[in-house]
């Protein structure tokens, strides 16, 4: 297997232990995001380090920085849409010599980019989704991470029908009327990453600074939250608001949906898997959101 180069002109097919030297730097500010949900463990079957004709792959170069933390975790099983997340302990001053320290070996070919939130962290995604059933091995700086890519699970809701659309390995496998962000709070079009899962949580509007007795404040309980966007986008359970989904939107720019169906997408639906939010008029999810990784441009 190989693994192909992104490097602005030509790709080049190189041998899948092979690092990816290429990156587009990212230079977004912003802090540190993390995904809480706890995926299942899966047995990762050993990748090859040569090529069939027995040759010597490079020493890979010393890192410049200490162990680092790596997401996805040793044995996750995520989805495609999940990038790799390096968290360094110490401010990065090379970046170029760190990347060249970074071995991603996919058992699928792939091409992708590096690219930096901050001196402390760099992500690298492939260029389009991950393809399905892929085993992903990260060495860095003396830290590995082997992680499996799980079928291909895309959640597609059209402000135009208001529904969610589930597909599985591209076959539907679930259909949902949803109420999304009303006027003046319009869920924001885009690829979201799916993040943590609560099975109950607080949804609280002063969190964001609008007091939960101002006229559009809210303290509520909520069953079956799937998180896909930092910026505190849910899918959830929404019993008071069935009446409208499918037909109106009146949400805070979640997705609601009904509670079975929210148990539905809690338990089918998982960390790293995609959701695209489309025919809105919300304008688009920053990509620097922590779970807004696909809308660079």
């Amino acid at each position: 297997m190989h693994v192909t180069e992104n490097t602005g002109s030509q790709p080049t097919t190189r041998r899948i232990a092979r690092r990816l030297r290429q990156g587009v730097l990212l230079t977004a500010a912003i802090a540190t995001a993390t995904t809480v949900a706890t995926a299942p463990a899966y047995a990762l079957p050993e990748l090859p380090t040569g090529s069939a004709a027995g040759a010597t792959e490079p020493t890979p170069p010393a890192a410049n920085f200490a162990p680092p933390a790596i997401n996805p975790s040793e044995g996750e099983q995520v989805g495609i849409a999940q990038p790799i997340i390096i968290n360094f302990k110490e401010p990065i001053t090379d970046r170029a010599a760190a990347e060249r320290a970074i071995e991603i070996t996919p058992s699928t070919e792939v091409s992708g980019n590096f690219y930096w939130w901050s001196d402390k962290q760099v992500r690298w995604r492939p260029t389009e989704f991950w393809p399905a059933q892929t085993d992903v091995v990260v060495e860095a700086g003396g830290s590995r991470s082997a992680f499996h890519i799980g079928d291909a699970v895309i959640a597609t809701a059209d402000d135009n029908t208001k529904t969610i659309t589930v597909t599985r390995n591209g076959e539907v496998v679930r259909t949902m009327p949803t109420s999304m962000g009303k006027t003046g709070h319009e869920t924001p079009n885009g690829t979201y990453i799916v993040g943590e899962q609560r099975r109950e949580m607080v949804m609280d509007s002063s969190t964001y600074g609008v007091p939960i007795d101002a006229p559009e404040g809210y303290k509520l309980d909520v069953e079956y939250a799937t998180r896909i966007s930092n910026s505190g986008i849910f899918v959830h359970a929404a019993p008071w608001s069935v009446g409208s989904q499918g037909y109106a939107n009146t949400s805070h720019g979640c997705l609601n949906v009904s509670t079975e169906d929210g148990k539905w997408f809690y338990e089918n639906v998982g960390k790293g898997d995609a959701v695209i939010v489309q025919n809105t008029q919300g304008g688009t999810l920053n990509a620097g959101d922590g779970l807004g990784d696909w809308n660079t441009a």
